[in-house]
């Protein structure tokens, strides 16, 4: 049961250090369509394929601004 518990405990631990490191990066890529929702952490995300418009390079914090969400390829 201790070994259970501890290993809980450190499963918890890296899945913050983690979340933590994700949420610290600064720039974020969008397609520049009306219609994108999503934001891509690597510009070479297969997400991104799709877009026919630019694809820009914008800080994590303005892109919450437009409410896009975490691309379903980098989840």
């Amino acid at each position: 049961m201790k070994q259970k518990l501890l290993l809980f405990i450190v499963f918890i631990t890296f899945s913050s250090i983690n979340l933590a490191l994700v949420s610290s990066e600064k720039s974020v890529f969008i397609c520049d369509s009306q219609t994108a929702k999503k934001y891509h952490y690597v510009k070479d995300c297969r997400g991104l394929n799709a877009c026919k418009a630019n694809i820009k390079k914008l800080s994590l914090e303005d892109v919450k601004k437009l409410k896009r969400t975490l691309c379903g390829w980098e989840d």
